[in-house]
Parts: C-alpha cells; structure tokens; sequence
C-alpha cells in the first residue's frame, strides 16, 4: 500500500481538513484509502474514519517503536494511505510527523496556510526541505497543499514560486464551514461535528489526486514487519471473554486495541450510559473518552455496581484516563456538581479547567500488575483535564520516568486485580497481552 505522510509547518494550519479533503479527492478518483494519525490521537482519526469508511490506523513511535508501527501501517487495507501528521512536521521529541515519515520512507506533503503570501509559501517549503538535509534527516519534502489559498492569480503565484523538486498538490479555499468547533481535549468527535459533505467537496475539487497518487511510494519494511508480528491465536475453548465499554463515555481505543483483543479474547460491547449492564465476562476493558459529560448517566447506570461488584469477585479490571474516572470514589465536574461513580479505587476525581498533563509517557511497574510485571516499563499517552485525589493508604503499581501519572511521581491506583490509569498504552506495548495473559 503506497502512502503519503501529510504534514504541517505548525500545530493550527489545518492538516485535518487537508486530510479530509484529500481522502475525499482520491476516493472521487476511485481509490481505496486507508487513513492513518502519526501521533496519539483519538479524535483526529474519527473525523478521518466518517469521510474514509474505515478506522484510522495510529503511528507513533514512541508507543510502538519502529517494528511496531510498521506493522500497524502494514495492517491496513486500501490502494493508498494518507498519514495525517502532528504539530508542525518537526515537533515531538518522542515521535514527530518527520520520525514517523523517515521511519514508513514515506513522502511528505506539506500543507501551508496561504492566506497572507504566495511566494513566500515556496520558500517555506524550500526552508522544511532545506532543514531536513542540513539535520541529517532522510525526510522527502516532495510537495504542498496550499491551505486557505484563493483562486486565480493568488494560486498562480503560489505554484509559479514552486521550484521543480516540490510539487504543486492544489489548493483547500478558505471556507467557515471547513472549521471543526473545539473543546477540551480537542475538536468534536466526528460523528458529533463533522464537516459539511458540500463544503468537503468543495475542498477536495482544489486538490489533484492524479499527483498525490504519483508522489506517493510503498513504505519501507512494513510487510516484513506484519509478517513477524502476528500473535497466535487461541482457539475457541481457550478464548476468554473481555467487556469493553463503548459508547458516548468510553470512546478513546485504538483500532489496533480492538484488533489486538479481538485475537485473543471474545470481545463483549457494552454501553453503561445506555443503562447496558455488564456482561458476562473473564475482563473488563473502560477505555478512556468523555466519562464528565455523562457523569449524571454513568452514576445512575447499573454498570457501575455490576462492574464495582465484579472487581471485588476478583474479575481483572483495566481502566484507562476516562475508565480511571468511572472506577473512582466519585467524579466532580467542571460546573461544581458531584456524582459517585464504581467507588472501586479509592480515588476522588475532579475536572479542572485546563489541561492538567499532555506528553507521552514511560513508567515502571513497582509490583506485578494487570499490564505489566515488576521492574517491566511501558510507554503511553496521557492527556487530560482531571486530577485524582488519592487515598493516603492508596496503592501504585507504577513509578513515573516521564510524565505526570496521577500525583506527579506515580501511576497506576490498584485495588484487588483493578488497575487504574492516567495512561493510554497501544498493543504494541505488550500491556494488553499481559492482561489477556491474565485472564
């Protein structure tokens, strides 16, 4: 599957509505795309998945290291994919959109907001291109989409700027309709605000898909990779049963996630907002998501008491950011209004109104635990808008190497075989086998 890696000269030029416009350009052109997020996003990719068809893959180096992420591009499916990348195309320590791009050996289109220049959109992208050789970096800055651009002789002077090592790729109009409202942790879900199908459409008439398909190449490795990574699967007699809460509350999981436990386990779907109880399960995953927004449903839903009375049997229970939330003593919102939640872990968690940790993230486990065994280390993600009020007797299993977790040195409340955590981690970590593993 060939691919392109869409990249911004900063966080804010709109790679987003890029991405979009340029999956519907090559769908219209008759192609299959495969959409993909570098970085640890869960909302970009939703948006991605309404307009492709087909969830989004997410590629991050620091989660997955380069085997790891090679192997999820390689697991999708579609005649081209369309990475969309994070921050401007250098930022991130830990993975930038560049890494991701030097790491597939995937071509890089650099989209540029156009509004206020037009020659000095090529020498922007001359400058990406320069910094690329004179770092030492093996990035192909091979093209640009120009963001906010008019038509006519605004557009002729942009692409007549253009040298020939970069390709002019078209044009995205400015248009209102093409903004995606924000909130905390970033822009509406895309079923919940997506971009009007007109206005999308007429976005992607600007673009040349006949171009984006010439640029773009066969990653580097990715097959091999796949072909070494695939685990075995149990048959049915060995296979465990795995709740996973999915619904407006519990909305942040990596396709690969599901994937991952779908291979290993029987995975049972459940809603607790919809008033679902929990089904008959060996686990139970709470992914993360938007547990303040339904705090008044989740603290009514039977969910919680089946799930609080299943963690004391002795059921695994594995809740991550949104999934620590709902496992608390209780769950206070921005607007001042308290509701119990599974009072599993002996935790209070307030909303704050700013974002509280955003990085990606290492930790050590102190003690064996449901993701890892002691002494082991993981890498994840963590951003969020709370902070937990722990117990003073309450028990970690994690120490902090880099990030926040939840008291600033530790991560990871325990209770029976409940772990509860600031950190989202990918398959790829091991930490969802371990659980299967548990089971």
């Amino acid at each position: 599957m060939k691919g392109i890696v869409l990249g911004g000269v900063s966080s804010g030029v709109g790679k987003t509505v890029a991405t979009l416009a340029a999956i519907r350009a090559l769908d219209g052109a008759g192609r299959t795309v495969q959409p993909a997020k570098a970085g640890p996003d869960f909302i970009d990719p939703s948006h991605h998945e309404r307009v492709a068809g087909r969830p989004s893959r997410t590629l991050d180096l620091w989660l997955q290291g380069e085997d790891g992420l090679r192997r999820n591009y390689a697991r999708g499916a579609g005649d081209v994919c369309v990475v969309e990348g994070v921050m401007g195309l250098y930022d991130g320590d830990g993975s930038s959109t560049a890494a991701v791009a030097e790491a597939l050996d995937l071509p890089v289109v650099l989209v540029v907001d156009a509004s206020a220049g037009m020659e000095s959109v090529a020498a922007t992208a001359l400058g990406f291109r320069a910094y690329a050789e004179r770092a030492g970096r093996d990035v192909d800055v091979a093209g640009v989409i120009a963001q906010r651009a008019h038509g006519g002789r605004h557009e002729d002077g942009i692409r007549g700027a253009l040298p020939d090592e970069l390709t002019y790729l078209g044009r995205i109009p400015p248009n209102d309709d093409l903004e995606v409202p924000e909130r905390h942790l970033g822009l509406h879900m895309g079923d919940e605000s997506p971009l009007p199908d007109d206005a999308l459409d007429a976005a992607a008439e600007g673009l040349r898909p006949d171009r984006l398909l010439d640029i773009a190449r066969e990653p580097a490795g990715a097959g091999d990779a796949a072909a070494a990574g695939d685990p075995a699967e149990p048959t049915d007699a060995d296979r465990p049963r795995v709740a996973v809460a999915r619904d407006e509350a519990f909305r942040f999981a990596y396709p690969a996630t599901v994937e991952r436990l779908r291979e290993r386990a029987t995975v049972e779907p459940f809603a607790p907002t919809a008033g679902d109880p929990l089904p008959p399960c060996d686990g139970i995953y709470l992914p993360g998501g938007y547990p303040e927004l339904r705090a008044a449903e989740l603290a009514e839903s039977p969910a919680l008491d089946d799930i609080a009375n299943a963690a004391a049997e002795g059921v695994p229970v594995l809740g991550e950011c949104g999934g620590l939330m709902a496992l608390a003593e209780s769950l206070t919102t921005v607007e001042g209004e308290t509701h119990a939640m599974a009072g599993v872990l002996p935790a209070d968690v307030r909303m704050r109104d700013r974002y509280q940790a955003l990085d990606h993230v290492e930790l050590r486990a102190r003690r064996d635990a449901p993701t890892a065994a002691a002494g082991e280390t993981l890498r994840g993600h963590e951003f969020h808008y709370s902070t937990a009020d722990a117990a003073s007797d309450a028990r970690f299993a994690f120490d902090v190497e880099r990030g926040t977790g939840i008291d600033g040195d530790r991560d990871g409340l325990t209770e029976h075989r409940t772990l509860g955590t600031y950190c989202h981690v990918h398959p790829e970590s091991g930490a969802f086998d371990a659980f299967i593993d548990g089971l």
